[in-house]
């Protein structure tokens, strides 16, 4: 593992976050344990890096770099890292929150549309309301349209696609899982609306019983399998290109109403696994108060998801909305706020695990 200066010299002492090169030996695990003393953060490694590592977390070579986000102060010392201060999560302005009743918007302006209840995404409760209507707030205000902006919240989420966006009652919606949209053109989602770059990508990770591990190297390890996933959560990821696992009768999926349902049928012996994003997942074993009962499953995610903000293609200006969002994401994610917007979140986030 590569040495950490902790000389009292101010240019590596009092940096966190960073860049670290993989040696001969290391794993996510080892560099996550060796670094921030917890191996299990070895996803927020991966996460970081997906670019770079794929869907694989064992994909990993001497010689290759990685970014390291600064979480929770650490690690130290690294090159390319950010100044070393324990800070809460940013409490800058965020655009205009209102609660919007039918066609209410203003149309002077550009209005995007979210939920709550999606924490640690989107909920009001949330500092800036989570991490996503963060990084939305800043790539609007990046981009700075003419004529503003607001972000609203309606709570009736199944509302949202139908009939607030597709009958422009509001402009675009954030965030959405996109499917394989090249594999499956068909599907309704991909042939009513546009997406934007990816705001932020998450593992979809298999949670098991520790009693009953399950071995996940291919997917034939799961044909058989009982997974459990709340209901109106997205399936396409069960049902891609090379993996017709619901259509071909080859898992059975449980979709009880709640993520703490999905839970309490694993540790009652009813299903293999959960199948739901990591911070989801996290949080709900710390709410049920199972985590010595429940693990990860280490040797890959069920699938790499990103979350999008959409327009519905009969918009009239759906594509001039995209490129302005996407400009504004591109321009923070160069001047590296986007970067400190992450940080500031995953270190809450992960405080609270």
């Amino acid at each position: 593992m590569a040495a950490i200066g902790f000389f009292s010299t101010a240019a590596t002492a009092q940096t966190c976050g960073g860049v670290y090169t993989v040696e001969r030996g290391d794993s996510l695990s080892t560099i996550a344990d060796s670094l921030y003393k917890d191996a299990g953060m070895w996803t927020a490694i991966h996460n970081a890096n997906l670019s770079k590592i794929g869907e694989s977390p064992d994909a990993i070579h001497a010689g290759m770099i990685l970014r390291l986000a600064c979480i929770n102060g650490r690690p130290l010392g690294l090159s390319g890292g950010t100044e070393a201060r324990h800070t809460p999560p940013t409490t800058r302005a965020t655009a205009p929150i209102v609660q919007v009743a039918g066609p209410a918007a203003s149309r002077a302006k550009v209005n995007l549309l979210t939920a709550g209840d999606f924490a640690p995404f989107t909920d009001r409760t949330l500092p800036n309301g989570g991490l996503l209507a963060d990084v939305v707030n800043a790539a609007m205000a990046k981009a700075a349209p003419a004529q503003g902006y607001a972000i609203h919240w309606v709570e009736d989420r199944p509302s949202h696609l139908e009939p607030l966006l597709s009958n422009t009652l509001l402009d675009a919606g954030f965030p959405w899982y996109r499917p394989d949209c090249a594999a499956q053109p068909d599907m309704s989602f991909c042939e009513n609306f546009l997406f934007s770059d990816a705001i932020f990508e998450i593992l979809i990770l298999l949670f098991t019983d520790k009693a009953r591990p399950l071995a996940f190297d291919s997917d034939d390890d799961l044909i058989g399998k009982r997974l459990c996933r709340p209901a109106g959560y997205f399936t396409h990821d069960l049902d891609r290109a090379g993996r017709r696992w619901l259509s071909e009768g080859k898992v059975t999926l449980e979709q009880p109403r709640s993520v703490a349902e999905c839970f309490a049928l694993l540790v009652q012996g009813k299903v293999d696994a959960v199948a739901i994003n990591e911070f989801t997942g996290r949080t709900a074993l710390k709410e049920m108060n199972i985590k010595a009962q429940v693990e990860i499953v280490q040797t890959r995610p069920l699938s790499i998801q990103g979350m999008h903000l959409v327009v519905h293609k009969t918009h009239p200006h759906g594509g001039e909305i995209i490129a302005l969002f996407n400009q504004g994401l591109a321009g923070i994610k160069a001047d590296a706020s986007y970067q400190l917007i992450m940080e500031s979140h995953m270190t809450r986030i992960w405080a609270g695990f």
